[in-house]
């Protein structure tokens, strides 16, 4: 089943314009189907395609590198390390920022626990 790009936008939750700028960049596998009359038609496999680059600029992923990720998938097999370097080099740094977030995290907790110590000891009751 093929989808409008309004409905490729709703389901993925991106916009419009992002779908077209992905396609223009160089980013999707392969170009959108259209219609006869030119209309965008999405499959299934471009929507899981969509997924898996929303996950990686949600990430950080620089857009050059989704494109050269997406330019080694479009030539097919033979490059598979290239591609497992660029993914687990991705990884690393987004372990790097998830590392540096819980750090922030402690420190609100850290904070936060100040706060609920001293309203206790006041005899104030703290919600959750």
């Amino acid at each position: 089943m093929a989808l409008t790009i309004a409905q490729a936008a709703e389901r993925s939750g991106l916009t419009k314009d992002t779908l077209r700028y992905y396609e223009r960049d160089g980013l999707m596998l392969a170009a959108v189907d259209r219609t006869a009359t030119g209309h965008r038609r999405y499959t299934e496999r471009d929507l899981t395609w969509i997924e898996l680059i929303t996950r990686l600029r949600a990430t950080g992923m620089p857009i050059r590198d989704v494109r050269r990720y997406a330019e080694l998938v479009r030539h097919g097999d033979g490059n598979e390390q290239e591609r497992l370097d660029l993914l687990r080099s991705h990884r690393q740094q987004v372990l790097a920022q998830l590392a540096e977030v819980q750090e922030h995290l402690g420190a609100i907790d850290r904070k936060i626990g100040i706060y609920v110590d001293k309203l206790e000891s006041q005899g104030i009751a703290v919600s959750a």
